[in-house]
């Protein structure tokens, strides 16, 4: 398989992180993040307006790729400049309605990639970990609606949608594979209450709680009760888009830390010139270079038929960023040394953001162990 970005994956790669580079410098980032919203709403159209939301979805879906490469090229360049836009928001949200609703709902999708709307996906919930089928929200069949009950947790940017993808359990108890539904709901609707809060790398989340919210059956995604292979769907695109992301901040820390041990001097020389220092950047290169091969692997498995060896791929790419990640945020801030904790300085907010992508969808050790587990069950597969 030839792994070379295409000339169009190429173009949108240059163009968007030119666009990154000129209009996001780190004291634009630090305005965003700290503004109520928690994104740019011009920055927003200004993304919609160069098709970078379009290159996440496919020509069937209205937009223009929707590959797994083209989901790594948008987001490495988006990681490259910390970009707070509600990207990954979109990707869950879009991805699951266009893969379980079809036709009927292909106008709520062209305004998500026209930038007109902002969807999340609100799935996590506070006593469920990572563990996609547990759902405790429930949502009742009453005279013609669905009436969704139930706490959701963590949801990206959720402060901000004016569409929410919720999941509610139509059938079953908390950990049941089966009775798993999706509803697309208003933010505004009667009943939704949102609390939303900055996190440590200045994203924004929230807390959503639904009380009594009714919801017509047409706010049904697909089948009732089957949206586990919905929500896999959509996660498993979000994944590869943070370890895409990661690699995509890695290189913009290793970049900065070279940079400093080049210029700083210490005993008549550059820090750089140490061969101890020299041994310790050595390593953070190989790791990112592992780190990239990684998510190579996993956009590649993104679009196969097969769900093992996809859902394998996945975990592994998020096992590697984890602790890849945490190597290199640890790795720039000693080399910089005190001054890698500085607020100003761009570096400490690349490391903050690594962290927080290990903790978003699964962390390392929870992929580590589903890694292993998909891995048992490919073995029984083929025993049989």
């Amino acid at each position: 398989m030839d792994f070379r970005p295409t000339e169009d994956r190429r173009m949108l790669a240059d163009l968007l992180q030119r666009f990154v580079a000129e209009q996001y410098p780190i004291a634009t980032r630090h305005a965003i993040a700290a503004s109520a919203a928690g994104y740019s709403a011009q920055h927003w159209r200004q993304f919609a307006e160069l098709g970078v939301i379009g290159a996440l979805f496919t020509e069937e879906q209205g937009g223009f790729g929707g590959a797994g490469f083209d989901i790594a090229t948008v987001f490495e360049a988006l990681g490259r400049g910390l970009v707070l836009e509600p990207f990954l928001a979109s990707l869950l949200a879009g991805s699951a309605i266009a893969h379980a609703g079809g036709g009927a709902w292909y106008d709520t999708l062209a305004s998500l990639i026209d930038g007109s709307r902002i969807a999340t996906l609100a799935h996590g919930e506070p006593q469920s970990g990572y563990e996609l089928q547990h759902v405790q929200a429930r949502a009742r069949y009453d005279a013609g609606d669905y009436v969704l009950d139930g706490r959701k947790a963590v949801v990206p940017l959720g402060g901000a949608a004016q569409l929410l993808v919720v999941s509610a359990r139509t059938a079953g108890e908390a950990t049941d594979a089966e009775g798993i539904s999706l509803f697309v709901v208003p933010a505004d609707a009667r009943g939704v209450r949102v609390r939303s809060y900055p996190n440590i790398d200045g994203t924004h989340a929230a807390e959503i709680s639904f009380e009594d919210v009714r919801v017509s059956a047409g706010a049904l995604l697909g089948t009732e009760g089957k949206a586990l292979a919905t929500l896999e769907h959509a996660v498993g695109r979000g994944i590869l888009a943070l370890c895409a992301e990661a690699v995509g901040a890695m290189d913009a820390a290793k970049a900065q830390t070279i940079e400093y041990l080049q210029t700083r001097r210490q005993f008549g020389k550059p820090i750089g010139s140490f061969q101890a220092l020299q041994h310790r950047m050595a390593d953070v290169l190989l790791e990112i270079e592992q780190a990239r091969s990684a998510v190579i692997n996993a956009a590649a498995a993104l679009d196969g038929s097969e769900r093992i060896s996809r859902e394998r791929a996945l975990s592994a790419a998020k096992v590697s960023i984890g602790r890849i990640g945490t190597l290199v945020a640890e790795e720039c801030v000693q080399l910089h040394g005190g001054i890698g904790m500085t607020w100003e300085l761009p570096l400490p907010h690349y490391a903050k953001r690594l962290v927080m992508i290990d903790h978003l969808l699964g962390d390392e050790d929870h992929h580590l162990a589903r890694f292993i587990q998909l891995g048992a069950a490919q073995r029984a597969a083929v025993a049989q």
